[in-house]
């Protein structure tokens, strides 16, 4: 017979493993009750004001005309007789090419001119003579025909030839680079030594008269600039300089690369306004568009994009939305669209935030208090 003791140490022993199983079970249930987190976050409300916006844009003072001449024939730059801020006159010489070709070729065309007018003095006396044959009847029609084509010929060859030489020495006046205006020069591109093809801007000179301030106006901004629209120039050499400027040209496709529209401001006459000074055009924008701003610690990224966290008020839990920024000022960021007027967006430790995740927002006093201290954005 069996004893009951081989049975008892591992009856107890079983009955110790599944108590402490329980026990661990217990535990473990304890450890992975969590509280929920609940982040304290400062915020911003998003206010809409009614002021219209200046925007601002820098550009530099530009002729309203300049002109980049080059030779209308090809050849080796031979000389060059002004330099950056020479003041030009009409039929004042810029630079000149090596004409040796050229006048080699007026001298050529004069020789086929000759020969050309040789000829037609050759067939002149055939024709003469066959008409005389002719009258006589001592030669056919066919044979005055003839006699006529040849001069008829003769003729058209000479009459090309002189063509070629007025060519040829039109060539020549071309190898003289010359002024058409009065201006300033406001670039050398090519200098002595240099071969140049036909059209190569050599030389550009700013013609005198009126002027413009260039500048760049981003997609989301250009429907406020319209060709008469009223600005304001002012020049940073010069705070006291200020102009009223008319828009005149708005360029009807951006820039490829950064996506902006060019615009021309257009000047009163002032001898104090120099060309290449910098100058701040001021407009002032319509109420109809008037992007909101936020804190630049406001705004964050997700998988690329820019966002902002927007507490929702019922749930005081934050959630990601999207924005599209509109531009970038002193005072943070200005959003074109994703935000509207009343949103509260978390203004600090946008890196901790969560979908979902729940906020404790400041007191009343404390909005008021951020209120007073200009926090809120307007």
């Amino acid at each position: 017979m069996f004893s009951p003791r081989v049975f008892r140490k591992p009856f107890v022993a079983g009955l110790l493993a599944v108590a402490a199983g329980v026990a661990l079970s217990g535990c473990s249930e304890e450890k992975t009750e969590t509280k929920e987190i609940v982040r304290p976050v400062k915020v911003v409300e998003i206010v809409k004001t009614g002021e219209a916006r200046e925007l601002d844009y820098s550009g530099s003072v530009k002729a309203r005309t300049e002109m980049n001449l080059g030779f209308r024939v090809a050849g080796k730059i031979t000389e060059r007789l002004v330099n950056i801020g020479d003041r030009v006159k009409p039929g004042d010489l810029l630079a000149r090419i090596d004409p040796t070709d050229y006048q080699l070729a007026v001298k050529s065309a004069e020789a086929s001119l000759i020969a050309a007018e040789k000829q037609v003095q050759t067939t002149a006396l055939t024709k003469v003579r066959a008409e005389q044959l002719f009258t006589r009847e001592f030669s056919s029609k066919a044979q005055l025909d003839q006699a006529t084509l040849l001069y008829d010929q003769a003729v058209s060859t000479r009459d090309a030839a002189a063509s070629s030489l007025d060519q040829a020495k039109n060539q020549v006046t071309y190898t003289d680079l010359k002024s058409d205006q009065n201006g300033i020069v406001t670039a050398v591109n090519a200098d002595v030594g240099q071969v140049v093809g036909a059209g190569t801007p050599v030389v550009t000179v700013a013609v005198d008269g009126e002027k413009e301030v260039q500048i760049a106006v981003p997609e989301i901004y250009i429907s406020e600039f319209k060709p008469g629209k009223k600005v304001k120039a002012r020049f940073w050499s010069d705070e006291a300089l200020v102009l009223d400027g008319n828009v005149r040209e708005v360029s009807g496709s951006a820039d490829q690369q950064s996506r902006t529209f060019s615009v021309r401001v257009s000047l009163p006459n002032d001898e104090r306004v120099l060309l290449g000074m910098t100058a701040t055009i001021e407009a002032a924008a319509s109420n109809s568009y008037a992007p909101l701003s936020i804190p630049l610690s406001a705004l964050s990224k997700k998988d690329g994009k820019d966002i902002v966290w927007v507490v929702d008020r019922n749930a005081s839990a934050v959630h990601a939305r999207p924005v599209k920024l509109a531009d970038f000022a002193d005072d943070g960021v200005r959003v074109a669209e994703g935000i509207e007027p009343g949103d509260l967006v978390v203004a600090a430790g946008t890196q901790f935030m969560a979908e979902n995740l729940k906020v404790k927002l400041p007191a009343a006093e404390q909005q008021s208090a951020l209120a007073e201290t200009g926090e809120i954005v307007r």
